[in-house]
């Protein structure tokens, strides 16, 4: 048997995001002269095509088939990384000045969020493979065993934080790695070195892009009250929806703020326009959802056997918590705003069927468990 708690909890926030998807697009929809439902039917096909693969995939057998999903995903998404900046703008479509999106006119996808399931699963396999020696090992030694990793994680902040123009992802990979390391016995030298390097790269990513700079400075001036309204526009209209919903929300549909103020609300705002509407309560149930599907995974990896099953179940949940943390920080205003989903919730059917995947492959894992402990 699956785990059907975490599988209940999964199916329970992509139901919010598909009902947030038709209530907050109000603006979007006339701006385009698209339907009503127009939102609402492409996220209700991304939920049922990820709740499909989060079935199918959880019947598998992990000890046959994780290893060749992880490899395929990696392999494939990074040659799609790799070609993005090769092709043209009938392909690859420019939005606010970033290519993160292949085109195939009736659907388009994002890359990025099956190259993270690839990036862990393929990082996971290979860092068990490496069988660190026991015992103090020399930083040189060190260095030499995980610098395959760092290779690939430089070839990723590439790819994705300078021809995609996207910073969020990146640091949600990054951090994931770098946690992954120590769980594999990296030393506190190395985690030191290697988190000095990160801030040493994110702050020249962040300084050599002028929209970077923008939200740094935007994001300073709101934590400063005499500031105006126009110079921190959406970190504002962001905390007055939040304080608009109040403990139980303006009601289902009734949401101002969504109506221009804030742009996009249903993918990078989603949860500000959810409290206006639904309040409080709102997210209290969603942060709640968001810690018990990652205390069930840390409990599957802490059942498992495999080094490798636990590793990337501690990865994935950790990509998990980390994109939901820099959402949800950003919108609050106490960090600057990165423009990143908020997995199960935001629009967009690339996040929906790469995270259901996400979760799948977790499934499968915990059916294997199961099994085992029966015995």
């Amino acid at each position: 048997m699956i785990d059907k708690p975490l599988f209940g909890a999964t199916v329970f926030l992509l139901l919010i995001g598909l009902l947030l998807s038709y209530s907050l697009s109000t603006y979007t929809v006339v701006q385009h002269g698209f339907t009503d439902s127009h939102f609402f039917t492409r996220q209700l096909v991304a939920v049922i095509v990820g709740i499909f693969f989060m079935t199918i995939i959880s019947k598998l057998d992990p000890d046959r088939w994780f290893r060749t999903i992880g490899i395929l995903l990696f392999v494939v998404f990074l040659t799609i990384l790799l070609m993005m900046p090769l092709l043209s703008e009938n392909y690859v479509r420019t939005i606010g000045g970033a290519k993160r999106w292949i085109d195939f006119r009736v659907i388009s996808i994002t890359p990025v969020e099956f190259y993270k399931i690839g990036f862990i699963m393929f990082v996971s396999w290979s860092l068990v493979r490496k069988r660190l020696p026991k015992g103090r090992m020399a930083l040189r030694d060190e260095i030499k065993v995980f610098i395959p990793y760092l290779f690939i994680l430089f070839i990723s902040i590439l790819l994705i934080a300078v021809f995609q123009k996207d910073l969020g992802q990146t640091v949600v990979i990054s951090a994931t790695l770098i946690v992954l390391f120590v769980l594999v016995g990296s030393s506190f030298r190395f985690f030191s070195i290697i988190f000095g390097l990160g801030l040493l790269i994110m702050s020249l990513l962040i300084m050599t892009q002028p929209h970077r700079l923008k939200r740094i400075k935007e994001w300073f001036l709101s934590l400063n009250n005499s500031a105006s309204r126009l110079e921190t526009y959406q970190i504002s209209n962001s905390l007055d929806a939040i304080h608009n919903g109040g403990y139980l929300g303006q009601g289902f549909g009734n949401g101002q703020y969504k109506l221009g103020f804030l742009s996009e609300v249903h993918t990078d705002f989603v949860l500000s326009g959810m409290m206006e509407e639904l309040g409080f309560i709102s997210i209290f149930v969603v942060v709640l959802t968001f810690l018990f599907i990652i205390f069930r995974i840390f409990k599957i990896a802490a059942k498992v056997d495999n080094p490798t099953y636990y590793l990337f179940c501690v990865g994935a949940a950790l990509l998990i918590a980390f994109s939901f943390l820099i959402n949800s920080f950003g919108i609050s205003g106490i960090t600057p705003i990165k423009g990143i989903a908020v997995p199960f919730i935001s629009y967009g059917g690339s996040q929906i069927v790469a995270s259901s995947i996400t979760i799948g492959l977790i499934l499968m894992i915990s059916k294997n468990i199961h099994r085992r402990y029966e015995r």
